[in-house]
């Protein structure tokens, strides 16, 4: 359900953009609304899991999905690109609740050994989640013909914004889809018993307080290098999945908005095959390994984007998103793994979340570099950049036998 709005966003994106004539750095909010909505609330999640459950937590989440997917009625209405981007940060409230609980839950429900193989298999649905929300907004907001860049581009006054209103009106038929399935959702959450799943320890380790928490990782090297390469990927992997339509239509100006979104569909199964790949090859090599394979191979590929401006940069970056694979959930395990005081777990699953706000901050850079050397695909240098640090850190992991 998350990947569905995710993915909704790199649809989003492209649509705003044009609508509102925005620039590739002001049309990049969207993921910044997104992402930040995560950042502020996952500190909150964590402490409403502690007090009562990760169901509740899930339930919680569900209902703040619904209410942000509402808001897009009155948004489409108000017809405001703001107004857009605060109803997103409401959707990122809910599911900030989501991955806060869902993540952590995951690698708890089963032996500790094998958290990371466990948290990878549950992840090999977001993929199936995104291809729903590319195809949702590939023929329910995107229209055929000639680009929505073209259509506008001969229209002024009052005729350009009408033309304008009815294309914002489109983006309300995946959200009305959305809130259906999520009102089914809650419904099956609140009838359904799970189980406790809280982390195991003693009676005197109880009841650790968030200060003494953040004290505790703040001196956590290993726990900060985490934090830190989670933010660097989560933003390319933000960056590259809010481009690849513009790159397609920037190499391939004769196709249109609903053509070049056939990409994202395709760089979502290579995601998902390279999940697949990923978790078949752990059990033979290790997950640090298969990390520190998967960032060689996509760094190069990221340089193949860089230097060669025709359409076959564009599967470039859908191997990239195959090669996206290992990286979040091995980062997130291996993170929470250097927690060795089992107090701090829900915390300190929710600090890896708010690490997801390099989805806020990456785009609007890669973004401001399109805008500055006026090419989309020079733009790519800097999620080369992240995946070279990703590289780095599963290099340091192999090393330390992790």
């Amino acid at each position: 359900m998350w990947a569905a709005a995710a993915s909704l966003n790199d649809i989003l994106i492209t649509q705003f953009k044009t609508i509102f004539t925005l620039s590739n750095f002001a049309s990049a909010f969207v993921q910044s609304a997104f992402y930040g909505g995560y950042f502020v609330i996952a500190i909150p999640a964590s402490i409403v899991i502690k007090k009562t459950s990760y169901k509740i937590a899930i339930l919680i989440g569900l209902f703040f999905y619904t209410a942000g997917c509402m808001l897009f009625f009155p948004a489409s209405t108000m017809a405001t690109y703001s107004v857009f981007l605060v109803a997103l940060f409401a959707i990122a409230i809910g599911l900030s609740f989501l991955e806060t609980s869902a993540n952590t839950y995951s690698s708890l429900l089963g032996p500790e050994s094998s958290s990371t193989l466990r948290l990878n298999i549950s992840q090999t649905f977001y993929p199936v989640g995104a291809v729903t929300g590319i195809l949702l907004g590939k023929y329910l907001i995107f229209g055929s013909g000639a680009s929505l860049e073209k259509q506008m581009s001969g229209l002024s006054g009052s005729a350009r914004i009408a033309f304008g209103e009815q294309a914002l009106q489109k983006t309300l038929l995946p959200y009305k889809y959305i809130i259906v399935v999520l009102i089914a959702a809650i419904i099956i959450f609140a009838l359904t018993e799970f189980p406790a799943s809280k982390v195991k320890s003693d009676a005197s380790a109880k009841g650790a307080k968030i200060t003494e928490t953040l004290k505790y990782l703040l001196h956590n090297k290993p726990f900060k290098k985490g934090i830190f390469t989670q933010f660097m990927y989560i933003g390319m992997q933000t960056a590259v999945w809010s481009f690849t339509i513009r790159l397609a239509m920037s190499l391939n100006t004769s196709i249109n908005e609903r053509d070049a979104s056939t990409f994202m569909i395709f760089s979502y199964i290579a995601f998902f095959l390279g999940k697949v790949a990923a978790n078949f090859l752990m059990n033979k090599f290790g997950s640090s390994k298969i990390l520190l394979w998967f960032s060689i191979i996509g760094s190069i590929a990221l340089i193949y984007i860089i230097l060669v401006h025709n359409m076959t940069a564009v599967y470039a970056a859908i191997l990239v998103s195959g090669l996206f694979g290992p990286c979040w959930a091995t980062i997130y395990a291996k993170t929470l793994s250097t927690v060795k005081d089992k107090r701090h777990t829900e915390t300190a699953g929710a600090i890896i979340v708010m690490s997801i706000i390099g989805g806020a901050f990456i785009p609007l850079v890669q973004g401001l570099v399109a805008d500055w050397t006026k090419s989309m695909s020079y733009s790519f240098i800097v999620s080369l950049v992240c995946f070279v640090i990703v590289l780095f850190y599963s290099r340091n992991q192999v090393k330390q036998g992790n």
